[in-house]
């Protein structure tokens, strides 16, 4: 089983924001504390830094399909740190582990829930929030553990460990 890194997004701290949508980068260090220079609010002020929430995968697979079904979601709107290539949403299960570039070494934790947050999104909103969070229940992206430290660059190999 193998897929690549698609695309790498961060959102630098911002008072009164969110961790959506998040921006791409060519490269980034990720650590057992996440993403270098990346700040989800929820996850360091609300879940104390939880490190079983390192990192939000999502495939690009699954972005495609929500396009198809109406939604214009891009790469990164939905907080995720790296849209995936090559590996379909359900091949991702909790307790499965990846490699991802020459060192970086995961587990998949859980998978992500949607939330209100979704509705800071200009094409989602207070109307639209809830059919939107409906739409991803089920598809939102799978949080990781980083098991050993490592740099990551888009076009990466992901693959499945033993």
């Amino acid at each position: 089983m193998q897929g690549r890194v698609h695309q790498i997004n961060l959102k630098a701290k911002k008072e009164r924001e969110r961790g959506i949508p998040k921006l791409p980068v060519p490269s980034v260090f990720f650590s057992r504390e996440g993403a270098e220079g990346d700040f989800n609010r929820w996850r360091h002020e609300g879940d104390g830094g939880n490190p079983n929430k390192a990192l939000l995968l999502l495939p690009l697979e699954t972005i495609r399909q929500l396009n198809q079904e109406g939604w214009p979601v891009q790469p990164g709107d939905l907080g995720e740190n790296l849209t995936t290539e090559g590996l379909a949403y359900a091949q991702f299960e909790v307790g499965r582990r990846y490699g991802v570039g020459e060192r970086l070494q995961i587990e998949i934790s859980r998978a992500c829930d949607p939330c209100r947050n979704l509705c800071v999104l200009p094409y989602v909103g207070s109307e639209r929030g809830p059919s939107f969070i409906r739409t991803l229940t089920g598809r939102r992206g799978w949080y990781a553990r980083v098991l050993e430290s490592g740099q990551v660059a888009v076009g990466d190999i992901i693959r499945g460990l033993e």
